[in-house]
């Protein structure tokens, strides 16, 4: 099948790599030239597991191909998969779809032939029937219908979740549409039982609330975290009775300092003004925005009680600035708030991560330089002089460090761990001060 992916960032390349893999045609386009001309050379724009060998064998392979044309991208397909950012615009939760509309109006005069406009970005429930109406105005005569296919990929695994889904959502009344693209999704599973028809609007819909839930099972164990500090509890032995009821389970709900990334954040703020639109509030939604940002800063405050309420002058290793691991993305990474909280109070940071550092760096600005901070490769370089060590995120490689050597290069034996990644008796009995969340 000839496929067309506007977007090259985690969904659109991701989507486009798979689909070639299966045996499809497929153009991937972006109107960043510097990408497309990195992704002609082989330079993969973002950092995820799987995706450079994925990409490289489908170009090798003539499969995957590149373009800045949108148009050009148009002409090839019988689908076409919008795949663009929709980051949140303003203070009041709602996404901003330009790049979507715009993208909509490139591809409108061009198509050729019944052709099926997949929606793949995340977006307000009625935007198929506004790409719809965009197409229409520019191009009356096309043969077309636009779907809703909303990606539930993780980053990090993405590729692994694009391959072998747990389901796959197509929102569409068009029985062609829902023939084509169960055809191209076919591969991906040995029986239909995981491709689930709706209604466009339903489909949107699904999108919004599966990563609102999701969110506030995160920031519902955390304030249980914030209770267990409060009443002397562990909340690891309270998750892990709660996770034991086969009616609650263990995902998500691991406390720690919160939850960033491109799409819980945006997608809660988004399901939240989408309520009040129509009358409506989404109290726990809502709620569970509100407990996150504040997480963000437990981990701040325990520092600052450790050193007496006084951090200026302190030196403190911050381990981990991604908003998770196995992934480059600082979007929304409660790191970006521990690190400017700490500098704001005087404290020396040294920073590492094994993947996220040069976006990180990039996203504090002027802050680099204005507060000292200092980006190591090493972690135990940004250890070495340290009265204090944050963990933020709980990349592989944090989980077991030698702390005896820790031990040994630190000035102070302050641990805050930040994902209740380590034991507070292995690490007291070394002589270390230990803060977790919640325990």
């Amino acid at each position: 099948m000839k496929v067309s992916v506007i977007g090259t960032g985690y969904v659109g390349l991701v989507a486009a790599a798979a689909f070639a893999d299966h045996g499809n045609d497929v153009v991937c386009a972006d109107i960043d030239e510097a990408k497309i001309a990195g992704l002609k050379d082989g330079i993969i724009p973002i950092y995820e597991p799987g995706l450079e060998p994925l990409v490289k064998r489908n170009v090798e392979a003539g499969r995957l191909h590149f373009t800045t044309s949108n148009a050009d991208a148009a002409k090839h397909a019988e689908v076409v998969f919008l795949a663009v950012g929709t980051p949140t615009g303003g203070t009041d939760g709602a996404p901003k779809l330009d790049y979507l509309f715009q993208a909509a109006r490139d591809i409108a005069p061009h198509i050729d032939g019944f052709t099926v406009v997949v929606n793949k970005s995340t977006v307000p429930v009625g935007t198929a029937e506004r790409v719809t109406r965009i197409i229409a105005d520019l191009a009356p005569d096309a043969d077309y219908t636009v779907a809703s296919n909303p990606e539930f990929l993780k980053e990090g695994v993405a590729v692994q979740d694009f391959m072998h889904p747990d389901r796959v959502i197509v929102g569409s009344d068009d029985e062609r549409a829902r023939d084509i693209l169960q055809r191209l999704y076919q591969p991906f599973f040995r029986t239909n039982e995981r491709l689930f028809f709706m209604s466009p609007r339903s489909a949107e819909l699904t999108k919004y609330a599966a990563n609102a839930y999701l969110a506030a099972r995160i920031s519902f164990i955390n304030d249980v975290a914030n209770l267990c500090d409060a009443v002397g509890a562990d909340v690891e032995e309270v998750r892990r009775g709660m996770g034991s009821d086969a009616r609650i389970g263990n995902k998500f709900l691991y406390p720690g300092v919160g939850y960033g990334g491109s799409c819980f954040p945006k997608d809660t703020r988004a399901l939240i003004r989408t309520a009040r639109e129509h009358g409506m509030s989404m109290s726990i939604v809502a709620s569970a925005d509100r407990i996150n940002e504040a997480q963000k800063l437990v981990l701040v405050r325990k520092v600052r009680n450790h050193f007496g309420g006084d951090i200026a002058g302190k030196t403190i290793a911050v381990w981990g600035l991604a908003f998770k691991p196995n992934t480059d993305d600082i979007r929304e990474a409660p790191a970006l708030s521990i690190v400017r909280s700490l500098a704001s109070d005087g404290a020396k940071l040294r920073l590492t991560d094994p993947e996220a550092g040069p976006n990180f760096m990039n996203a504090l600005g002027d802050s680099v330089e204005n507060f000292g901070i200092e980006f190591c490769k090493d972690p135990y370089d940004a250890a070495k002089g340290a009265d204090a060590l944050v963990l933020t995120t709980e990349w592989r490689q944090f989980r077991s460090p030698d702390f005896g050597r820790l031990g040994e290069i630190m000035a102070g034996k302050a641990l805050f761990d930040g994902r209740n990644q380590w034991s507070r008796e292995h690490l007291e009995g070394l002589g270390f001060s230990y803060s977790g969340i919640g325990r």
